[in-house]
């Protein structure tokens, strides 16, 4: 067929079709009457086939309205379903529209790091051309002075006046921080201090009547609930991805403090410190880390609950620091084995292990082989959730402990001690200004992970150097172990040490691996 014997036929086609349907609505409009008695009786065939009684069919054709004339040859609309089924979904929009402005980037930029220079090989510090080649780098080899990294990250913002919440690995060792909103506008913050047990820290810019987002309570949210993510993955800023709970109360290696939320939102590298929405638009966590094989995100998310958060911020705005409680056990979980040799129904609780002489546990009378199932009332299943729960105990305060012992239960209050930290509350530039005018030392806490690869006991780490420790050979990177043959674990120890030391100290110190006394003389 030809194009134009194709139109033709066509036109012929529309033609014939307008013809049927002009004769079919004059049809339909002369003969009303028969086709509503055409409808009746269809009804009346209908009804029949149900088998009714036959006065009842009768009647039921009597009383039938006229039925729809349909059109079997016309498809159901596909767009109609498609609204109903979008409309079935959730809508992330609103909750965006809401509380996306209270959410920020941070971008940080390192503290510069120093590396000790030792020239080419085999040449002395004398020649003439040291000093050169430490200024300017030798052949192949790198400069004394490396630039300073540069990071990005999130937050969001907790209080009108300017205060953020982000993660601690985020401003961690940062030189300089910069918050943007999602307006443009920027500003510098402080930090104004930082947790590496938690990886919670708190971050101000000087700023009025900003927008805040909603605190929600982690407590109720179940896995399969929907959840929101907003943050800057790769820096792209005001990133929008969603998910489901996969789980709560996760505790990875490392984390014994944080009952973590799982869930499969999208988090990537820059996430880091921004909210963890439910659907009432109220924040719950803090999206932190991801596991991952590659560096990107696989499915596997987890975030800080926010009570646990807003716990650390409170203490960290107030005293700049973080207080833990302990109780002075060790703990491992429970198996099948284990429950049947102690007679429990079920594995459940924490099975203590090892009792610390003379801490609060020993003195209020609890001994290996009890099994902890509850806490100030709070049933125990799994032994992860025995640390969080008596960090965040007071130090001073009662804990009432219930254990499994000699197949019965008993009961215990204590007091709870005071856990001492190895370092991370405070924020960059912890050193007060008398450590640096007197030793020349600025030291900051190491961070766990930092502590594992160096494997010290070790809980300080010089970051800058100058004056009398400069002298002394006292290099940046030096983990400070002790001072006069006391251990320091804090900065106030340090303090403490150095004030009760003569014109010269002892300052032992990791590096390389090993341990050298270095003897600083204070003038």
């Amino acid at each position: 067929m030809n194009e134009a014997t194709g139109s033709g036929t066509f036109a012929a086609s529309r033609k014939s079709i307008s013809e049927t349907l002009h004769r079919n609505r004059t049809t339909m409009t002369q003969d009303s009457r028969s086709r509503r008695l055409l409808g009746a009786l269809i009804v009346s065939f209908a009804l029949a086939g149900c088998s009714p009684p036959a006065s009842n069919a009768a009647g039921a054709a009597e009383r039938a309205p006229a039925a729809p004339a349909v059109d079997t040859a016309t498809p159901p609309a596909g767009p109609s379903q498609g609204v109903a089924m979008a409309r079935a979904l959730p809508d992330f929009s609103g909750l965006v529209e809401r509380f996306g402005p209270a959410v920020v980037n941070v971008r940080v930029i390192e503290k510069r790091q120093e590396t000790q220079f030792r020239g080419p090989q085999g040449m002395s510090p004398n020649d003439p051309f040291f000093d050169f080649f430490r200024r300017f780098g030798q052949p192949g080899g790198p400069r004394g002075n490396q630039p300073p990294a540069r990071g990005e990250g999130s937050g969001f913002i907790v209080s009108p006046d300017g205060y953020i919440l982000t993660n601690a690995h985020v401003v961690s060792g940062a030189s300089d921080v910069t918050v943007k909103l999602t307006d443009r506008r920027e500003y510098k913050a402080k930090v104004i201090g930082s947790d590496a047990r938690t990886d919670v820290a708190v971050i101000k810019i000087d700023a009025k009547n900003l927008p805040t987002v909603r605190i929600g309570d982690p407590d109720k949210i179940k896995p399969g609930q929907w959840v929101v993510a907003i943050g800057s993955p790769f820096g792209m800023e005001n990133t929008v991805t969603a998910g489901i709970v996969s789980a709560t109360s996760r505790t990875l290696p490392g984390d014994q403090y944080v009952p973590f939320i799982q869930t499969d939102v999208a988090v990537n590298p820059g996430n880091s410190g921004g909210p963890l929405f439910n659907m009432d638009g109220e924040v719950v966590g803090i999206n932190s880390q991801i596991y991952s094989q590659t560096g990107g995100y696989m499915g596997l998310s987890f975030a800080i609950p926010i009570d646990v958060a807003n716990g650390v911020r409170e203490q960290l705005i107030k005293t700049g620091k973080v207080t833990r409680g302990r109780i002075g056990v060790r703990i491992q979980p429970m198996d099948a084995a284990l429950a049947d040799s102690f007679g429990l129904d079920r594995p459940r609780g924490a099975a203590v292990v090892m009792v610390e002489k003379d801490g609060p546990a020993d003195k209020a009378g609890l001994k290996a082989g009890d099994v902890i199932t509850k806490v100030n009332g709070k049933v125990i299943e799994r032994d992860s959730e025995v640390p969080s729960l008596i960090s965040n105990i007071k130090p001073g305060g009662e804990a009432k402990i219930e254990v499994w012992r000699d197949r019965s239960t008993k009961t215990f209050d204590l007091k709870v001690a005071e856990l001492q930290e190895e370092g991370g509350e405070q924020g960059p530039g912890s050193a007060t200004p008398e450590q640096q005018s007197q030793l020349g030392l600025s030291v900051r806490p190491l961070l766990p992970e930092e502590k594992r690869q160096a494997e010290t006991e070790g809980s300080l780490v010089v970051e800058d150097v100058g004056g009398p420790a400069q002298a002394a050979g006292v290099q940046p990177g030096d983990i400070l172990l002790g001072v006069n043959g006391t251990r320091v674990k804090n900065v106030a120890e340090l303090q403490a040490a150095a004030k009760k030391s003569g014109k010269v100290v002892a300052l032992l110190v990791q590096r390389d691996g090993q341990q050298i006394f270095l003897p600083v003389r204070i003038e």
